[in-house]
């Protein structure tokens, strides 16, 4: 019944088949890989929220070049991870990250490098603030910063990719997106690889920053495209083997035929 699988078209049809099913496979794992790697920074998210301050040393490498230089980025477990460090905030060199949004509003991030004894500096984001009356790129007044020593504790983040230009507005360094090795080269220090996201300050922050909100990524639509494309795999199996089912029968002359057309109950074309 199934000779005529072996005939060349039919071989054709199975190989586009396999084919098209390993692709379908391949990403599907893809997703999945994705999946996971969501979760883990998700997990990582949820532990750096409920863990004990650790030292900075613990989760970031110290910077070893001259000034303008950047350490050496936090390893991925150490992504979101928690610290305490103590130190002067610089506010002649803060950064403004324009384009920020928060509660659907578009303002400013702040990030002021907290200098430490050794002379290194920590990129410290202090938070959001709206931006002055005339437009979403109108720079805001800056809350000054605590005088003295500020021990300040938060959740390492990585630099973020795409780093603009950094340029110099009203006397203000200025960008986009937070490039750590591009913010570094305006810097008179070296700096640390990673910058930190503000959690807690002492003395207290200004009460008009607000904090960054840090959203997990969406690891459950990954799942579910692993899912589709583990179904497309199984369904274009089943199609061929369904078509080639039935073929067999219809070669066989199993299954229901047309019943015969009765010409004869047919009108005649003059009536």
């Amino acid at each position: 019944m199934y000779r005529f699988l072996l005939s060349p078209r039919w071989l054709g049809a199975l190989a586009l088949t396999l084919v098209a099913s390993a692709i379908m496979v391949f990403l599907g794992n893809w997703q999945l890989d994705r999946y996971r790697g969501r979760t883990e920074v998700n997990e990582r998210i949820d532990a750096g929220l409920r863990m004990a301050p650790a030292p900075l040393a613990d989760a970031l490498p110290a910077p070893t070049g001259g000034a303008g230089t950047a350490g050496p980025a936090p390893a991925d477990e150490k992504v979101w991870t928690r610290i305490t460090v103590t130190g002067r905030y610089d506010p002649t060199n803060t950064v403004l990250v324009r384009g920020r949004t928060v509660d659907s509003r578009v303002g400013f991030e702040v990030l002021t490098p907290l200098v430490l004894t050794d002379g290194t500096a920590l990129l410290v984001d202090r938070g959001w603030i709206p931006p002055a009356p005339g437009g979403a790129t109108a720079q805001p007044p800056v809350p000054a910063v605590p005088g003295g020593d500020v021990t300040v504790v938060g959740r390492v983040h990585e630099t973020e990719s795409g780093a603009g230009a950094v340029t110099r507005r009203d006397g203000r360094l200025e960008t986009r997106r937070i490039g750590v090795s591009r913010l570094a080269r305006e810097l008179p220090y070296p700096v640390y690889g990673g910058y930190l996201l503000l959690d807690e300050q002492t003395p207290a922050a200004d009460p008009v920053f607000k904090a960054v909100p840090v959203g997990h990524a969406n690891n459950w639509q990954n799942f579910g495209y692993v899912v589709q494309w583990w179904l497309f795999a199984v369904m274009a199996l089943f199609g061929y083997g369904w078509v080639a089912r039935r073929e067999a029968r219809r070669a066989a002359g199993i299954g229901p035929t047309a019943a015969p057309l009765d010409r004869a109950a047919e009108p005649s074309p003059s009536a």
